[in-house]
């Protein structure tokens, strides 16, 4: 299709601009609202920069943005469709324009982070929310770097507070948040059992986990084994379960929540997590990760240490983003699903 419109919702200005093809949809749903269209370039404010996109990253918030599932997520962008009709938050790529304030960056500077409409050949970002693609890593794994690799971070780090020695569980290890968290926990000296499914095993022990466990036959929450931190990855296991594999005064960190309805999405569960964590010894812990270039940081410093490395499941074109999203959905996935934008993301580009 090559019917033209605005970028986005907010855009007031009414001379031709530059056009690019992205991902567009114009209601809530399944992948069939998503279509490929020639719309116009987004145009940046004064403390943004114009990123050529070479990749972007797929995860489940894509999913819940694109369905406006719980509802509740509706409230911050959109009631009825999407305020912004580009999906896509993940982007690696190179700086096409700055803005009048912008100081961290330059034109042709190649870098990664959260952006806005990110499934089309131009996205917009803010200059807070980039760093620059860690040295040695290629576009294409850069795009699934810093959404679900930040998440990990903050989970692992700020609100896990994970010491050297720990034992520290992470459910949900071979998915886009849990590849990061094994990553990150090791490089910080815990003791790391993974929890995946039986043909994903193989990849948990690859990232570096002491030990795995196959939940399809063994229950991970039993009791038997006490952890000192479990992340919890999406997950929408029992919160009694989940305290009964901590030890004493463990943390829980919840990372997301699926499951619970069209309404509450596991918003409850997370609820209840921090009302507990008022009366327990245990601390019981949820959060929204923060979108700053100072995790980004942190985060390509691990990368260039080569203490992470993000996990690829498969490549898919613009063109195939609804593909991407619905490989997505069947839990398949090993690792990140990227949308390679550009012909030479997936072609071993070095930066």
């Amino acid at each position: 299709m090559t019917t033209t419109h605005p970028a986005d919702s907010d855009s007031t200005e009414t001379e031709e601009r530059p056009t690019m093809k992205a991902i567009t949809q114009q209601r809530y749903g399944s992948a069939d609202v998503l279509e490929l269209e020639t719309i116009d370039r987004p145009t940046i404010g004064d403390t943004e920069v114009l990123v050529r996109v070479a990749a972007a990253g797929v995860d489940r918030g894509v999913w819940h943005l694109m369905t406006g599932l719980p509802y509740p997520t509706r409230l911050a962008f959109g009631w009825r469709r999407p305020r912004t009709p580009v999906p896509g938050m993940d982007v690696a790529g190179v700086v096409e324009q700055v803005g009048s304030e912008v100081t961290r960056f330059s034109e042709g500077d190649v870098v990664f982070g959260i952006g806005r409409g990110t499934f089309a050949e131009y996205a917009r970002a803010s200059q807070d929310k980039l760093a620059a693609v860690p040295k040695g890593l290629d576009l294409a794994s850069a795009g699934a770097l810093a959404v679900t690799g930040s998440a990990a971070l903050q989970a692992v780090e700020d609100h896990g507070r994970v010491q050297p020695g720990q034992h520290v569980l992470v459910l949900g290890a071979s998915g886009g948040v849990g590849t990061y968290a094994v990553q990150i926990a090791r490089a910080l000296g815990a003791i790391v059992t993974g929890v995946a499914s039986t043909d994903k095993l193989d990849l948990v022990r690859d990232l570096g986990a002491d030990h795995v466990i196959d939940y399809r036959t063994d229950d991970p929450l039993d009791g038997a084994k006490r952890y000192d931190v479990i992340i919890d990855t999406g997950g929408n296991r029992p919160l009694r379960h989940l305290r009964r594999a901590l030890t004493p005064q463990g943390t829980l960190v919840i990372v997301g929540g699926e499951g619970g309805g069209r309404w509450l999405g596991g918003l409850d569960r997370q609820a209840r997590a921090i009302l507990l964590s008022t009366i327990s010894r245990q601390r019981l812990a949820t959060f929204v990760a923060k979108e700053d270039a100072s995790h980004l940081e942190r985060l390509a410093d691990l990368v260039e240490a080569r203490a992470v490395t993000p996990v690829i499941d498969r490549h898919f074109s613009l063109d195939q983003t609804a593909a991407a999203i619905r490989h997505l959905e069947t839990g398949a996935a090993r690792g990140k699903v990227t949308i390679a934008v550009a012909p030479h993301a997936t072609q071993g580009l070095q930066q």
